[in-house]
């Protein structure tokens, strides 16, 4: 059964169309709350980040969970307004602070009165963490220069195995898939106040790797189908390009998403949204692959006139001249003496001769 990826090439555009929408809404929303697309973590932004858990092993520490309005007023109550408050963990018995930077002594202050409110912490599960904004500004500037280099490699190297505009239909799937993973990370920052930090850069810089990686299979198929069919049109040299990789992404895909599926589970806190970005980077990259990148490349070579390559007729062999002193018989063979006999009459007696 051959899978027709072109026939319903505008189902896969609406489809990757209005998820990049929402994308985009949610990080515009972010924006006018966070001045980010995402909410920044303590690495971009700079600050201090207090992390505290109770103590369970008090009698009735942990009969019930912290309550933010509590947290909030603690914070009030040491000028610290601003701060963004996360109650953390399944039994909500931690609690994760961050604010502006902290000195040692306000730090304290801090975490008595919190200790006065909420109960003893456990001390072997607190955690303060500190960045200085410059720090946080280097960090998220080398980020974004690591994407942009990736993506002129990328393009340098797509330009040079392929053509052009391989390399342009493969940069727009990668928008795709980072457009995608940001979206869903701008929509989990405004539900469940999650922050991105310098993890996340890593997991895109995976995401356009792997990307990448499933589109130069699809297009190295295309390539060689041309080379060996070059009469046929575009869209069937696509879709069977796809149909002869179909199999090797979806198991690529899915052994490495099994993986990391396990790390979001039974994985720490901080590689849990690690794995999590990964996993949406990968399943939007082996999508964009197959269904984004083919077949603007087909809709591309259609409305660009070269659907057809053209192939050149063969050209005839010139007709040798006939040398002066050739044989009288045409049918003599070259170096060959042909002796011409009078045929015998009707009543000779065969024995005469």
């Amino acid at each position: 059964m051959k899978f027709s990826v072109n026939q319903q090439r505008r189902r896969w555009w609406i489809l990757s169309l209005g998820l990049v929408v929402i994308s985009l809404v949610a990080m515009a929303i972010s924006w006018q709350q966070f001045q980010a697309p995402l909410r920044p973590g303590l690495d971009f932004i700079g600050g201090t980040r207090l992390q505290f858990s109770r103590d369970c092993t008090v009698d009735a520490a942990c009969d019930q969970p912290i309550d933010p309005a509590d947290v909030r007023q603690v914070l009030a109550d040491q000028g610290l307004e601003d701060g963004v408050i996360q109650i953390l963990g399944d039994d909500r018995q931690s609690l994760s602070i961050r604010t502006g930077d902290l000195e040692l002594e306000v730090r304290s202050q801090l975490q008595a009165a919190l200790e006065a409110e909420l109960g003893q912490f456990d001390p072997l599960s607190t955690q303060i963490d500190t960045v200085g904004p410059v720090i946080g500004r280097q960090l998220f500037a080398s980020g974004m220069l690591a994407l942009l280099v990736a993506f002129a490699g990328i393009v340098a190297y797509l330009s040079l195995r392929f053509q052009f505009d391989y390399a342009v239909f493969a940069i727009v799937a990668l928008l795709h898939d980072l457009l995608i993973t940001l979206g869903v990370f701008s929509v989990l920052g405004l539900v469940i106040n999650l922050e991105v930090d310098s993890l996340f850069i890593v997991a895109l810089l995976t995401t356009v790797g792997l990307s990448v990686n499933d589109t130069v299979v699809v297009y190295d198929r295309v390539r060689e189908n041309l080379s060996l069919t070059p009469q046929r049109h575009i869209s069937d040299v696509v879709d069977d390009a796809i149909n002869q990789t179909l199999g090797r992404s979806i198991n690529t895909t899915l052994t490495t998403v099994l993986t990391l599926l396990a790390i979001v589970l039974f994985g720490g806190q901080t590689l849990k949204f690690f794995a999590l970005a990964m996993i949406v980077g990968f399943v939007a990259g082996a999508y964009s692959s197959i269904f984004i990148a083919s077949t603007l490349l087909t809709f591309w070579r259609e409305r660009s006139g070269r659907a057809i390559l053209p192939v050149s007729e063969p050209e005839e062999p010139e007709e040798l001249e006939k040398p002066e002193d050739a044989p009288i018989s045409d049918t003599a063979e070259e170096g060959i003496e042909v002796i011409e006999v009078p045929a015998a009459p009707p009543d000779a007696d065969p024995t005469d001769a």
